[in-house]
Parts: structure tokens; C-alpha cells; sequence
């Protein structure tokens, strides 16, 4: 699933269209369904910001069109000029010299109060690391870090794979309960996983280190790193249990 410094990267390729007034096209059947080009088309696009996993587009006349990529969603932008696609992709914003394409983001609505249930980002400039904390102490002391650090509604913006390069670097488990987590190892991790996603906004690079090598050895101990589904919507958590201080799960 895309993550924060994902949409963070495709707002700024969306600049160029900002400030223009904009053609747009809904070829997907399903978006077509949503009636969004007959009320966007020929407006102009005011701003495009990246909230925690989605992406606001503004519009004159005050609409808004959020968009969020699920699991298999991105944004393409090129030439106007490019030659055709093939498929049809879900919409389409063009402008004089640029277009902007999505594909398979099933995820668009003209709302933004969906946005507002949302943490802090994670990506903010600054990250506002003392809300996020106090979201998680209102957390139940018995939920595991891992899992309340995907809950977009308490920090907005970190997916599967940040949440894993960021407890393993700071040495948490993510079995660990939030009732027996320090505010200090709160902040460490929430803060290496601010620069872990700052880093892949600014030049793209991801630093992973046991995301998704599950059986391979640990790069800092030669531990086989561990595997195992976490929390109600079962995403794979991954650790070293020889690394990442906290109690393991039964029958890891």
C-alpha cells in the first residue's frame, strides 16, 4: 500500500498543474459513476496537498476531491502531448502542458470530512509528535505499538513498511503494549519514522533493513528475522526478536 512520503511525492509532481484550469476525464466506468468530471471539469486547480495517506486536490468554488490510492493506486503525470494510454485509468486531469493521470485509486470523493477524522501527519513540517503520543496514551494500555501505529486516525501517514524500518532501528518490538511504552521510546520511534519517510520524499530512497525478508538474518545480529500477522486487519508485522526488546506474541 502506497504510504505518506508516497503521496507527499506524487503531490509535488502535481504542482505543475496547479494554478491551471484543467480538462478532466473520469474513463473508468466506476468513477464516471461519481459524476465528478461534469463538476470539476474547466475549474481551476488551486492547490494539491498530501494529508497521512491521501491526497487533497482543490478546486475553485471550494471542492475538494480526496484521493487515496488503497493498495495498488498511483498517480502518473507527463507531457499533455504523450502518446495514448492503454487501459482506462480513473481520471484524468489535464492542463496546457501537462496531464496528470490516476490509476486504479478507487478511493475519490468530494469531502473532506473523511480527512478530518485523521492524526497528525507524520510528514508535517514540524511532525507534531506530542499530539500524536497523547493518541496513543488514549489508546487501551493492552494494544500493541505496532498495530496502534497504523491507525490513521492517531498518526496519519505510516504504513507497513515504515512501521517496520522505524521499530527496528530504534529496537522496539511490535508486540510491544502501548501501557508499557515510555513517552521517550513513543517519540523515538514516531521521530525515526518522520526521517525514514523524509528521506524517501527528498530523493526517493527507502532504507529497509527487514521489511518483507522475513527468515533472512538480521543485518545488526544475524537473527532470523520473524513474520506474523498483526492486529484486526492481519498486516504482517516483521522484527527480530533478538533485536527488539518487548514481549512476543504466543506462538510466534
Amino acid at each position: 500500500m502506497p504510504e505518506g512520503d508516497s503521496l507527499h511525492r506524487a503531490a509535488r509532481r502535481l504542482q505543475v498543474l496547479v494554478g491551471e484550469r484543467v480538462a478532466v476525464e473520469t474513463p473508468h466506468p466506476r468513477a464516471s459513476a461519481e459524476r465528478l468530471a461534469e463538476r470539476l471539469d474547466g475549474r481551476r486547480l488551486e492547490s494539491v496537498e498530501a494529508v497521512g495517506k491521501n491526497l487533497l486536490l482543490s478546486f475553485e468554488g471550494g471542492l475538494v476531491l480526496r484521493s487515496h490510492l488503497r493498495m495498488r493506486g498511483r498517480w502518473q503525470v507527463r507531457a499533455r502531448d504523450s502518446k495514448a494510454w492503454v487501459g482506462s485509468p480513473w481520471l484524468v486531469l489535464r492542463g496546457p502542458k501537462h496531464e496528470a493521470v490516476l490509476w486504479n485509486g478507487p478511493v475519490l470523493e468530494l469531502t473532506g470530512r473523511a480527512v478530518r477524522r485523521l492524526g497528525p501527519d507524520i510528514l508535517a513540517d514540524p511532525p507534531d509528535f506530542a499530539r500524536m503520543v497523547e493518541n496513543l496514551r488514549r489508546e487501551h494500555p493492552s494494544r500493541e505499538l505496532g498495530d496502534a501505529l497504523l491507525d490513521q486516525r492517531l498518526v496519519a501517514g505510516i504504513g507497513n513498511l515504515w512501521k517496520a524500518e522505524a521499530l527496528w532501528r530504534v529496537r522496539v518490538s511490535p508486540w510491544l503494549r502501548l501501557g508499557e511504552a515510555s513517552d521517550e521510546v513513543l517519540h523515538g520511534v514516531l521521530g525515526e519514522a518522520a526521517r525514514l519517510m523524509q528521506a524517501s520524499v527528498v530523493d526517493g530512497r527507502e532504507e529497509r533493513a527487514i521489511y518483507r525478508r522475513a527468515g533472512r538474518p538480521c543485518p545488526r545480529c544475524g537473527e532470523p528475522i520473524h513474520s506474523r500477522g498483526q492486529g484486526d486487519d492481519n498486516r504482517t508485522a516483521y522484527w527480530c526478536p533478538r533485536c527488539q526488546r518487548g514481549e512476543e506474541p504466543r506462538g510466534a
